[in-house]
């Protein structure tokens, strides 16, 4: 209770004191408390520490109610600090490393500018093919429909009739597609 009432009043050797006597025992309770995979640049003594020094500066407020009360009331304040950090998690989510060798997943500036090349040759392909050849092409490579559905859009009775046309298609934008580059 001294040593309390001396903190209060700002002395900075039992504040030491308090800290001094606390942290061991606080950082073994808390060991393991904090998962290694929430564990981020601070780990758990980092937690018990910041928890303890905040603690410490609001030490005014504090009323013990027995002998082992600031025990108890830091023991809280860590198990409130390791609950932020799980909130922090559940927020942000878990930090990632670098790893400096694993590939970019974006396209390089050559695959980027053969792609635009493509994409061109491909569209003035297609304006160059007849209106029924662009339809079966842009349904099936632009919209994904099945050869039920280019069947059922072309009034053809039969999907494999629809294949045929559309391969028929495919041959025809290849053509156009050479011939533009």
């Amino acid at each position: 209770m001294r040593l309390l009432l001396r903190a209060r009043r700002g002395d900075q050797a039992a504040i030491a004191e308090i800290v001094g006597r606390h942290l061991g025992p606080l950082t073994r309770w808390a060991h393991g408390r904090l998962p290694r995979w929430a564990r981020t640049v601070a780990d758990t003594g980092d937690l018990v520490q910041e928890a303890l020094l905040q603690t410490i500066r609001r030490i005014n407020g504090f009323e013990p109610q027995g002998h082992a009360a600031l025990q108890a009331y830091l023991r809280r304040a860590v198990d409130n600090r390791i609950k932020d950090e799980f909130r922090r998690i559940g927020r942000r989510g878990l930090a990632s490393s670098v790893d400096d060798r694993l590939p970019d997943s974006a396209p390089s500036p050559l695959q980027s500018a053969m792609f635009s090349d493509t994409e061109r040759r491909y569209r003035e392909g297609v304006s160059r093919l007849r209106e029924s050849d662009q339809r079966l092409v842009v349904a099936r490579v632009e919209l994904g429909y099945s050869l039920e559905q280019l069947a059922a859009l072309t009034g053809r009775a039969r999907p494999d009739t629809a294949r045929v046309a559309l391969r028929r298609a495919l041959q025809r934008l290849a053509v156009e597609m050479a011939r533009g580059s």
